[in-house]
Order: C-alpha cells, then structure tokens, then sequence
C-alpha cells in the first residue's frame, strides 16, 4: 500500500468536495477526467451521465457556499488496487440531498482524477 497515493487521493477529495459545494468549474476540471462518466441504479432505474451533463449541472446549480449551507463531507475509505489506481467512498451533503459516493480515481499526467463515479442519493423520505 502507497501512503503517498493514500495521501493525494485524499487531496484530490478534498479538491471534489470544495468544487461541488462552491459549485466551482475550475475545481471540477482539476478532478474530473474529461472522459468520466457517472452512474447510478435506483429502484430498476439505471442512470449512465457523461462527464460534460454533469458539469453543465454544476454549472447551473446555486452553489451551498452561497447560501451558507453548513458543509457535511465525509471521506469513509479509500481503496487502492495500486499505486495509481484508487476507489474513495465519500458522504456529503448538497442543499437537501445526502449523497454516497464511489469515485474511482487514476493517476494520469501525475495527479489522481476521477475517471467514473458511482452515486445514490440516501436522503430519508
């Protein structure tokens, strides 16, 4: 196990988390691969989103940060498969959503990136 690339995971994570509560697009492309995709597989209901769909949501959401939203990120885990290959399972909180995450992160040009990720909104009914 790599402590270095244990340790810029958790950077890159922290990069993810201040992009979506900023709702920041500099951010967001600093983590995400332009190539990732997202998914999620609720109630039969498979949902497969391309990189550019999210981004324009980002981009036309009203960020936390500008409402004061008090901040919920947790880091759970970070797996690594290898030194440059890791998954981190994450909690956080936009508006009034409680999402879980899986964000699948390689190192490409020398820095981790998101290339998939993997989400389910657990907000109680």
């Amino acid at each position: 196990m790599s402590i270095q690339s244990i340790h810029e995971i958790s950077k890159a994570v922290e990069l993810y988390f201040n992009a979506l509560y900023e709702c920041d697009l500099h951010k967001f492309d600093q983590v995400f691969h332009p190539s990732s995709s997202l998914f999620d597989a609720t109630n039969d209901s498979f949902t497969a989103m391309p990189i550019a769909d999210y981004r324009d949501i980002i981009a036309n959401r009203r960020s936390p940060a500008s409402i004061s939203q008090m901040r919920e990120d947790e880091l759970i885990s970070i797996d690594l498969l290898s030194q440059d290959i890791g998954v981190a399972k994450v909690r956080l909180r936009i508006h009034d959503k409680v999402f879980i995450d899986h964000l699948n992160f390689a190192r490409i040009d020398g820095r981790f990136m998101i290339v998939a990720k993997l989400w389910h909104d657990m907000t109680p009914s």
